[in-house]
């Protein structure tokens, strides 16, 4: 698989690999014996990339761990803090001392003694910017972290992070139905040299094709909240799902490697992390590194964007209000 460069420094498999949904989110958690050979599975296929966080639970990163153990300096490893006691649901808390508890709890779930990639998960309006960057610079200056990331935040706090410790990567969600950031984000980001790392490159799986409005989600799924899911929401949805299918049939692919080679099409600096629990899945996404959409491609699938209103928020109210501060 090809590489890229996220923040000018740090070499990446043009895509990653989103753990969070072997132990979180999606339902039940994989056992560890499944979970560590699909994350040794997506290295053997070249990724080198992988995300995981405090927040998606303990079980994660030592899932991350595990497998990447025997090859720790032959990849790149993202965790991220910013949730009081690590529950998202509990709020914010990116104080240093709160941000020097997690980096040590990572270190000793993902057996290694620095994390390549450091994200504030959330941003945390109680604490300033300056002083969070001033604390991940701090671990960078120990050893502990290489790299500073932040996630889902807006332009004014990328930027005053970003003056107090570069930013090498933010992560936000970005797919084909999902642009927002195209507005103002990705600007910022070309303008400050800044990667961009989506997650939900697959629509949280629904521009797959495989989620239907008769789709029953498992009742721990956290789609079962997201407006964007509702079954009215996913009966109006599925119109883009099949325009993308008609153009994937005539390349010869899948729609997940339209979506994901969509995705990568945008900007070199753009590194998409898509989750499964399915090996199958897995090579379906890898394969999307292959495939190259021509500007003839991009500017049907561009049509068909425009043609579409996507219905539904991607998240409810009440995560909505801690994104694009």
């Amino acid at each position: 698989m090809d590489t890229r460069t996220l923040g000018g420094t740090l070499k990446v498999s043009a895509m990653g690999f989103g753990c969070m949904g072997l132990s979180f989110g999606y339902g039940p958690a994989q056992s560890r014996a499944d979970a560590v050979a699909l994350i040794r599975a997506a290295y053997d296929m070249g990724i080198t990339f992988f995300d995981t966080a405090e927040a998606y639970g303990q079980l994660n990163e030592e899932f991350v761990g595990e497998a990447l153990a025997p090859v720790r300096d032959k990849v790149v490893i993202a965790t991220k803090f910013g949730f009081r006691g690590g529950v998202p649901t509990d709020g914010m808390d990116s104080s240093s001392q709160r941000i020097r508890t997690v980096i040590e709890n990572s270190l000793r779930n993902l057996r290694t003694d620095y994390v390549d990639l450091f994200y504030q998960h959330r941003v945390d309006p109680a604490v300033p910017m300056e002083d969070v960057a001033g604390t991940v610079k701090d671990l960078i200056a120990e050893g502990k972290v290489r790299h500073f990331g932040l996630s889902e935040a807006g332009a004014e706090s990328i930027r005053r992070a970003h003056a107090v410790q570069p930013v090498a990567a933010l992560q936000s969600e970005y797919s084909l139905w999902w642009r927002s950031p195209e507005a103002e984000i990705l600007p910022l980001l070309e303008e400050l040299g800044i990667g961009f790392v989506p997650f939900s490159p697959l629509g949280k799986g629904f521009l797959t094709g495989a989620i239907t409005p008769d789709t029953q989600l498992a009742a721990n799924d956290f789609r079962n909240v997201v407006p964007r899911f509702s079954a009215e929401n996913r009966t109006a949805n599925q119109v883009l799902v099949e325009r993308i299918a008609a153009i994937a049939s005539r390349l010869g692919v899948t729609n997940a490697q339209v979506a994901l080679a969509w995705v990568m099409a945008q900007k070199p600096w753009i590194v998409p992390i898509p989750g499964t629990t399915k090996l199958a899945r897995l090579q379906e996404n890898a394969g999307a590194a292959a495939v190259v959409l021509t500007s003839s491609d991009l500017a049907e699938i561009g049509a068909v964007l425009a043609d579409f209103d996507v219905q539904g928020e991607r998240y409810p109210a009440a995560l909505a209000a801690n994104v694009g501060r």
